[in-house]
C-alpha cells in the first residue's frame, strides 16, 4: 500500500509536517513493514508560464518548430520573459503552461539548460504531461486550462500539480485488509503517535436512493456464506466524462501506483484508495433492466474490461442484467457497460462480497485487480454507503453531474453483526508478559474501534468485547491480546528466557543421532544437505518404491524433480556430480535426514474448502495418509580416500570405505554390525553387502552401478552406504553406551584357515567360529581369501586372525588352541568348513 503524505495529512493532525521517514517509523512500530518511498522525479525551477506569442518556423528537415515568448514571472523584470523553442502545436497565445527553467531536472535524469537549437537560444522547455511524469500522453503540451486551472504566472508548478508530494509504501499482511486504505493507515498512524484522527466516513452524509432494482440470487454459496450481503447503488446524471481529472487526484493516484484513465474511473479508484471500498461505475444508459448478483452457469462467457473473453466457472459470482453477465463481482467489470467519453449517466456500485469467493475467482482467472486484493482481505461492510456518497459528491463537483434519484440499498443485518468475544484483561500478562492497568487495556481496545462492556468486577471479571466492522481478523481473545500488545508496543514485551525444567535434555534417540552425525564428521566425512525433491527414476532405483507409488508434489518448481525422496542417495549423487564438475574429485560425503515412504493410501477422497475446518474423521484420514518419515544416514565416497605420499600409494574409494563408515554408524549407535552378500538395483551385483544388526537388515553398502555413475558424469567406481537410522536405533535400544575396560592380562593370537563352499558367506563362517571358541575369544577378523590351485573347485579358503584373552590369568598356548579347535568344529558343523590342508 502506497500512502501519499498530502492525502494522509487530511485525516491526521501532526505538530510537525509529515515526512517519509517519520511515517515509516510510526507505522513500523505498529507492525506495518517498511517497503519503499516514491517521489516524482522533478526537481529545480518548474513554474507556470503564459504564452505571449510564437512564430511557426519550418525547418529543412520537414519539421515546423515554434519560437515562443513565454512570461515565467510577474512584472517586467529581467528574465521574466524567456524565449523557448517548442516542437508541439497544440497550444495558443494566452495559454498557461508548465515551463521547466534551466537547472530543473525531469524524470529520467533529463537536465534542463539554456541551449542553442534551430538557430535560437532556448532558455527553458515547455513540458508535456509525460515529460513531467504525470502520464503517458506526450502528444502535446500540458495546457493548464484543460485541467480546469488558471494559476498566476510564476506559480510553483510542482506544488500546483502535486509533483512535490511523496508516497510511503508499506507491506500489508493479509489479515489487516483495513490498512489497504488511507482511512486505515491514518488510524494506524494515530495508534502509533496519539495524534488526532478524523475518520473520512464521518465527513459525508449518505443519501438513500431507491427505485433501481437489485436482486441477490446466490443459489450455490461457498461454505454456506452468501456471496453478496451488501449492495449499494447510486446514480449520477449528466456528467461530462471528458472533464479533466483534478491535479491532486491525478498525482495522488500516480503516487499510489494507479494510472489516470478518465475522470469517472479516476474518482472510483480515488475513493477505493481513500475508504478501502472498491467501487465500480456502469454506464447507466447501457444497462438492460435491473441488476442481479448470481453464480455463473458453467461455460458462460464474459468480455472483461481488458478485452479478454473469459469462460466462467460455476463458482464465479457475477453481476448481471437482463442481457447476461456484465461483470465478475469484486474482480473486474465487463466491457459491455464500460464508462466511456460519451457516457453521461453513471450508476455507482459499492458492495460487500465474500472474501473466499472473490479470492477463488481472481486466482482462477489470474486477475489480481486492486478491487480483488481488498475484497479477499475483507472490506468493512458498513463503509459502502459512505463510499458511494463520496463518489457521487466528487462526480458532482468535478464532472458537473447531478445526484440521481435512482438507487438501491441492500444490507443483510448479519454482515454487520460482529461476534462478541469474552475477554479476560489478565490474559494480556499471561500470554505476552506485559503488565498493563486494566483502564489502559480498555482504552486501547476502545481506540481500535471495539465496544467494551466491563460490567462486573474489573479486577477479576471477564469483559464482553465487540470488534469493529472493519476488523474481521479479531475472532477470539488471543487476537485481542495481540492488538493490545501491538498498540502498547512490541518493544515493551520483556525478553525472558524460560528456565529449563529439571532433568530435561536430549532424549536417548536425539543423543544417538547426534553421536552418529558428529562421529562421521570426526571420521573425515563432510556433512551435506540436499533437497528432498528428486527424479522419480533415481528414486525408484535407490529407494525401491515404484514410480506410481511415490509421493508426488502437485506444484513442483522443477518438473524433473517432482517426487519426495525415498532414499538419500539421489540427493548425494547430485551434490557429488556438482562438486566433481567443479574439479573436486576426492569426496567423502554423508547426509542424515528424513525420507518419505508412502503409506497404503495416499491422500483423502474429500477435503473441506480452505476456509472450513475438516471434521475429526477427515483429519484422522489425512494423518493416516501422510508418508512415513524415518531418519536415514547415507554416504558416498569418490576418488582417492588416501592420497599418495612418501612410501605410500594412493588408494581409491571402494566397498571397504563404505563398510568402514557403516561400522562407525552402528558402533556409535551402540550396536554391532553384521555383513552378508546382498543385492540392490542401484549397486554393482558383485560388490554389495546387506547390513544387519541383531540378524535384521538395516541398510546396504557397496559400490554403485558403473553404468549409472557414468550417466551422471562420475567415476566408474563410487562407493556408498545407506542405513535406516530410525530402525538401527530402535533395534539397539536405549541401553547406555559403554566401553570395555582394558585388561592387564596378555593376549594369545592364532590364525586359522578353513575351506568352505563358495556359496557360504564369510560372515556366517566367522560367526560359527566365534560361537564355538567361546568366551576366551576376544577378537576375530577375516584377514585373507584364496581361490585357486590347491583347493577343490567351487570352494574358497578363508583365513581368520583370532585373539584370545582371559580376564583373570595368562592363557597358555594349549588353552588358546583348544578354544580355536572348538571354533573349527562349530564351523564344520554349521557351514561344512574344514581346516585347509586336511
Amino acid at each position: 500500500m502506497r500512502i501519499p503524505l498530502s492525502w494522509l495529512s487530511e485525516y491526521v493532525t501532526s505538530p510537525t509536517p509529515l515526512s517519509a521517514e517519520s511515517l515509516h517509523d510510526a507505522l513500523v512500530s505498529v507492525g506495518l513493514e517498511e517497503e519503499d518511498v516514491h517521489r516524482f522525479e522533478v526537481t529545480g525551477p518548474v513554474v507556470v508560464g503564459e504564452v505571449l506569442e510564437f512564430v511557426d518556423e519550418p525547418q529543412s528537415n520537414g519539421k515546423t518548430i515554434r519560437w515562443c515568448q513565454v512570461r515565467v514571472a510577474p512584472g517586467d523584470a529581467e528574465g521574466s520573459i524567456r524565449g523557448v523553442v517548442c516542437g508541439a502545436h497544440n497550444f495558443f497565445v494566452g495559454d498557461k503552461v508548465v515551463v521547466s527553467l534551466p537547472g530543473a531536472v525531469l524524470p529520467g535524469g533529463f537536465e534542463i539548460s539554456a541551449r542553442k537549437t534551430y538557430g535560437h537560444l532556448s532558455d527553458g522547455m515547455i513540458a508535456s504531461a509525460k515529460e513531467l511524469g504525470l502520464g503517458e500522453d506526450h502528444a502535446g503540451i500540458l495546457r493548464l486550462v484543460e485541467m480546469g486551472l488558471d494559476p498566476d504566472v510564476g506559480t510553483d508548478a510542482k506544488e500546483l500539480l502535486g509533483l512535490d508530494d511523496v508516497a510511503v509504501e508499506v507491506n500489508v499482511t493479509p489479515d489487516r485488509g483495513y490498512a489497504m486504505s488511507i482511512r486505515g493507515i491514518a488510524r494506524e498512524y494515530h495508534h502509533a503517535t496519539g495524534h488526532d484522527f478524523v475518520d473520512p466516513v464521518t465527513t459525508v452524509t449518505p443519501v438513500v436512493a431507491q427505485g433501481f432494482e437489485v436482486r441477490v440470487d446466490d443459489q450455490a454459496p461457498i461454505r454456506g456464506v452468501p456471496g453478496c450481503e451488501v449492495f449499494i447503488a447510486r446514480s449520477v446524471m449528466g456528467i461530462d466524462a471528458t472533464a479533466p481529472t483534478p491535479p491532486f487526484i491525478q498525482s495522488r493516484l500516480l503516487l499510489a501506483g494507479i494510472r489516470s484513465i478518465s475522470l469517472p474511473v479516476d474518482i472510483t479508484n480515488y475513493v477505493m484508495l481513500e475508504y478501502g471500498q472498491p467501487l465500480h461505475g456502469y454506464d447507466l444508459d447501457r444497462l438492460t433492466g435491473g441488476i442481479t448478483v448470481r453464480r455463473a452457469v458453467a461455460g458462460e462467457k464474459l468480455t472483461t474490461l481488458d478485452d479478454q473473453v473469459r469462460t466462467l466457472d460455476a463458482e464465479d459470482l457475477l453481476i448481471t442484467d437482463e442481457s447476461g453477465p456484465i461483470g465478475m463481482a469484486g474482480v473486474m467489470g465487463g466491457a459491455q457497460t464500460e464508462l466511456g467519453d460519451s457516457s453521461t449517466n453513471v450508476l455507482i456500485e459499492a458492495a460487500w462480497f465474500d472474501p473466499v469467493s472473490i479470492a477463488r475467482t481472481a486466482r482462477r482467472h489470474k486477475l489480481p485487480s486492486e478491487a480483488s486484493k481488498r475484497f479477499q482481505r475483507g472490506v468493512d461492510p458498513l463503509v459502502a454507503e459512505a463510499a458511494a456518497q463520496r463518489a457521487v459528491d466528487l462526480l458532482v463537483a468535478y464532472a458537473g453531474g447531478t445526484p440521481g434519484e435512482l438507487g438501491a440499498r441492500l444490507i443483510d443485518d448479519a454482515v454487520s453483526t460482529m461476534p462478541v468475544i469474552t475477554f479476560e484483561p489478565d490474559s494480556v500478562e499471561s500470554l505476552v508478559g506485559i503488565t498493563l492497568p486494566h483502564p489502559q487495556i480498555e482504552a486501547i481496545l476502545t481506540d481500535i474501534g471495539c465496544e467494551v462492556d466491563t460490567t462486573g468486577t474489573r479486577a477479576v471479571g471477564s469483559w464482553q468485547v465487540t470488534p469493529p466492522s472493519w476488523r474481521p481478523d479479531l475472532e477470539d481473545y488471543p487476537t485481542l491480546v495481540e492488538e493490545v500488545a501491538r498498540i502498547a508496543g512490541f518493544d515493551s514485551i520483556p525478553s525472558v528466557l524460560p528456565p529449563a525444567p529439571s532433568g530435561a535434555g536430549l532424549t536417548p534417540v536425539q543423543q544417538a543421532k547426534r553421536r552418529i552425525t558428529q562421529g562421521l564428521a570426526h571420521a573425515g566425512l563432510t556433512e551435506v544437505l540436499s533437497y528432498p525433491f528428486v527424479d522419480s527414476g533415481d528414486n525408484a532405483r535407490c529407494g525401491g518404491v515404484s514410480e506410481d507409488r511415490q509421493v508426488r508434489v502437485a506444484n513442483a518448481l522443477d518438473p524433473q524433480k517432482a517426487v519426495l525422496r525415498t532414499s538419500l542417495l539421489p540427493g548425494l549423487i547430485d551434490i557429488a556430480q556438482r562438486n566433481v564438475s567443479r574439479g573436486l574429485v576426492d569426496l567423502a560425503l554423508f547426509e542424515a535426514g528424513s525420507v518419505f515412504l508412502p503409506p497404503e493410501t495416499l491422500g483423502t477422497a474429500d477435503i473441506a474448502p480452505g476456509a472450513m475446518r475438516p471434521d475429526q474423521d477427515t483429519i484422522d484420514q489425512m494423518n493416516q495418509s501422510l508418508p512415513h518419515q524415518p531418519w536415514w544416514v547415507s554416504g558416498v565416497f569418490i576418488g582417492h580416500q588416501r592420497p599418495r605420499g612418501v612410501d605410500q600409494r594412493s588408494e581409491s574409494a571402494s566397498i571397504a570405505d563404505a563398510l568402514d563408515a557403516a561400522r562407525t554408524v552402528v558402533a556409535l549407535a551402540g550396536g554391532q554390525l553384521e555383513v552378508e552378500q546382498g543385492s540392490h538395483p542401484a549397486f554393482h551385483p558383485g560388490r554389495v553387502a546387506t547390513l544387519l544388526v541383531a540378524g535384521q537388515p538395516i541398510g546396504v553398502a557397496g559400490e554403485l552401478l558403473p553404468t549409472w555413475c557414468v550417466e551422471r558424469d562420475l567415476p566408474r567406481r563410487v562407493a556408498a552406504f545407506e542405513i535406516d537410522g530410525s530402525q538401527l536405533i530402535e533395534r539397539v535400544g536405549n541401553s547406555p553406551h559403554t566401553v570395555d575396560s582394558l585388561s592387564a592380562m596378555p593376549a594369545a593370537t592364532q590364525d586359522i584357515s578353513v575351506v568352505v563352499d563358495r556359496s557360504v558367506p564369510a560372515a556366517t563362517v566367522q560367526a560359527a567360529i566365534a560361537e564355538g571358541a567361546g568366551e576366551l575369544l576376544e577378537h576375530i577378523v577375516l584377514s585373507d581369501e584364496y581361490v585357486g590351485e590347491g583347493i577343490p573347485e567351487g570352494t574358497r579358503s578363508l583365513t581368520f586372525a583370532l585373539r584370545f584373552r582371559a580376564d583373570d590369568r595368562t592363557l597358555t598356548q594349549a588353552e588358546a588352541t583348544e578354544a580355536k579347535s572348538h571354533g573349527v568344529a562349530r564351523a564344520a558343523e554349521l557351514c561344512g568348513a574344514r581346516l585347509r590342508g586336511e
